[in-house]
């Protein structure tokens, strides 16, 4: 079997990129409320359409719930046991959606830091099955920065793709659980004893757009060095190192397809790419509402 990862990236590079390695055109469909999101029944409709017979892709039935997609080969994961299917690539896999935008210089915005709301990225990430029994499967996210371009209403181009290990953003998958599992909140606050706070963490972690090397481009990003075996479309173009928070060294690996990795190029090789401003631990105030004019004491 082939790894599912390689598998879904050549898909997606195949649709949003022409040989040439040329944006293509799309359109979406209108979006219908807060929570839906056309560009996410899109990668579910193509990874549906064109990955190997052998491969099922399942959306998440509803708003609110994650990963947004799972991409697994459904008789193999029936032979074996879940805990071997954690970190099982050929078998299952989990996929995150992110969409970006670039800013007026055409830069990628947010690229210091990504907003991931109430659920940090992880290598590894918590699904359910048939028998509400938790499965854990290995998490790649798929970030993507779409244009809007002349043409037909909602017509846009993906101009940047990266398709990375969730360990490349974070590797405790203690602290996934923690934020993810139930918490507790306030109520019974306000004048009135009838409101609430949810108290729900609002997360920010590294956006790999951010970085030069991956922009413009489609990569995959792995922990394998050696995903060209049994892949001869993939070629590998470089190393992605990060230090852990106790100095400990992690390498991932990029690839291209074939075409779009020149065959003289050198690899490249860069540690903690990914900008990051300086942090404060408090948060900044609400902004304030400002009269044109002053109010004596």
């Amino acid at each position: 079997m082939t790894d599912l990862t390689g598998e879904a990236f050549l898909v997606l590079r195949s649709f949003f990129f022409d040989r040439q390695g040329r944006s293509t055109r799309f359109v979406l469909r209108d979006k219908r409320n807060t929570q839906d999101d056309p560009f996410d029944e899109l990668i579910h409709s193509i990874l549906s359409e064109r990955l190997p017979g052998d491969c099922s892709c399942i959306k998440a039935p509803g708003p609110l719930i994650t990963p947004d997609i799972v991409v697994l080969r459904p008789e193999p994961c029936r032979t074996v046991s879940r805990g071997s299917l954690a970190n099982d690539l050929e078998r299952i896999l989990a996929m995150e959606v992110k969409k970006l935008e670039r800013t007026g210089r055409g830069d990628i915005a947010r690229s210091s830091g990504l907003d991931y709301n109430t659920t940090p990225p992880c290598g590894t990430v918590r699904i359910y099955d048939h028998a509400d029994k938790p499965v854990d499967i290995r998490g790649f996210y798929l970030f993507v920065c779409q244009e809007t371009v002349p043409g037909p209403e909602r017509t846009y181009v993906v101009s940047a793709l990266a398709f990375c290990d969730g360990n490349l953003l974070n590797e405790d998958f203690d602290y996934y659980l923690s934020v993810v599992g139930a918490r507790k909140k306030a109520i019974g606050i306000g004048s009135y004893g009838d409101g609430a706070d949810r108290e729900r963490p609002m997360l920010i972690f590294a956006n790999p757009l951010g970085v030069p090397l991956l922009d413009r481009a489609a990569t995959l990003i792995h922990l394998r060095s050696d995903l060209t075996t049994g892949m001869p479309n993939l070629k590998r173009i470089g190393v992605i190192r990060r230090t852990t928070k106790t100095k400990e060294g992690r390498k991932f690996y990029c690839y291209r397809v074939v075409g779009d990795a020149p065959s003289e190029a050198t690899e490249f090789d860069v540690a903690d790419p990914f900008p990051t401003p300086e942090r404060q631990e408090g948060t900044q105030p609400r902004g304030r509402f400002r009269l044109g004019i002053s109010v004596p004491d």
